[in-house]
């Protein structure tokens, strides 16, 4: 970790005020882009569009607004939220992330039309690129990945978020083939990319015209038959989203996937970069660990088995990440930063920086431990 940062006294409350401090002084800055990744000094490197990580910055924002119903902080994400509108014609899985988090998160109380509409053609626009002999979207050519999109190819990241913008658009409109298609999506991708041992792999080739797997593999991972970290955690998330529209069908799979990441997770309580690395010296991956935090907080509000063992997980996880990873204020631009992220080791981009869906994920996390969001309700 070159940008090693000391451990840190703060409370879970200074942690999150730190956080939302620079969420703030980033978003007024008002820069031509979304922040995506961050060096260790403090500076973003930005999207130009979103990318597929706008709508987490966004949703930092929106989390800040409806905790203290700040109309500052409310102005600025529905502005922030309306520059990603233009991404509805993108086809991409990752609309789910843009538009859930990005917009429909800020839409609890007083609705605003304007992004009411954007995310329903958003959530309109992916249910549009379904295949249905797979039962699930594809990542699609506009996805991030610089090869391997299409038709025929998908990952784990697609589930978390579009199923909930799926839901969500299904209660807007009263279209209930939106929510079909959220739960078909799912269930697509449990087939793909879940072994049945719980543990997860990113990346599944299929046949567009039956819907067979061909192959699982991964783009960010050790190996193809590895598991990547943020693969478990966003396979978790997923499970998790899917189990909150129908429990019955996912409950025991999201349950599978948290327990493989509980027996595995390091005694530090981060996760490394992936777990099949041989490497003792391997990255971590505070990102990965934000997400199946905030996952596990979910699936405990959710599971009535055993709630108290996913959530001193996160409540561990989160701690681990206060104390060891966040900035502290007095660290000059880069205070209320979630360091030592890992984005992509395979290829050398950011393997020690913030990540903008680390940061947000440890503000959902840390918002839901303080009291200050229903964290089941997004």
């Amino acid at each position: 970790m070159t940008g090693f940062t000391p451990p840190s006294a703060m409370t879970r409350t200074e942690a999150l005020a730190a956080i939302s401090a620079r969420a703030f002084e980033t978003a007024r800055a008002e820069a031509p882009g979304f922040p995506h990744t961050a060096s260790p000094d403090g500076e973003w490197t930005m999207s130009a569009d979103g990318d597929w990580t706008g709508g987490f910055f966004v949703g930092q924002l929106w989390l800040a607004a409806r905790d203290g119903a700040d109309a500052e902080a409310k102005a600025l994400a529905t502005r922030w939220a309306l520059r990603l509108t233009p991404r509805v014609e993108s086809q991409t899985v990752f609309r789910g992330f843009l538009f859930w988090y990005g917009v429909v998160i800020g839409l609890a109380g007083d609705d605003d039309e304007r992004l009411t509409d954007a995310a329903l053609a958003g959530a309109r626009a992916l249910a549009a690129d379904r295949n249905p002999h797979a039962g699930l979207i594809p990542l699609g050519p506009a996805a991030e990945e610089a090869s391997d999109v299409g038709a025929g190819e998908t990952n784990i990241d697609g589930v978390p978020g579009t199923v909930l913008l799926l839901d969500w658009a299904a209660a807007a409109s009263g279209d209930e083939s939106l929510r079909r298609t959220a739960l078909e999506h799912a269930s697509g991708h449990r087939r793909m990319c879940i072994r049945d041992d719980g543990g997860v792999i990113q990346s599944a080739s299929f046949d567009p015209s039956t819907g067979a797997l061909i192959r699982r593999y991964t783009h960010k991972g050790y190996s193809d038959d590895s598991v990547w970290g943020r693969a478990q955690a966003w396979g978790l998330l997923g499970m998790t989203h899917a189990a909150v529209l129908d429990p019955g069908e996912f409950l025991d799979t999201a349950r599978a996937v948290a327990d493989w990441w509980i027996e595995r997770l390091p005694a530090d309580q981060v996760a490394r970069w992936d777990f099949d690395d041989p490497d003792p010296a391997a990255p971590i991956d505070t990102s990965a660990t934000a997400i199946a935090a905030a996952a596990l907080l979910k699936l405990a509000a959710l599971d009535p088995r055993a709630p108290g063992r996913y959530r001193a997980t996160a409540e561990s996880s989160v701690d681990a990440l206060v104390r060891g990873h966040v900035a502290p204020p007095g660290a000059g631009r880069g205070a209320g930063m979630l360091r030592h992220g890992c984005y992509n080791r395979r290829i050398g981009v950011a393997v020690d920086d913030e990540l903008v869906w680390g940061t947000y994920y440890l503000t959902e996390a840390l918002a839901s431990l303080n009291g200050r969001i229903d964290i089941s309700r997004i």
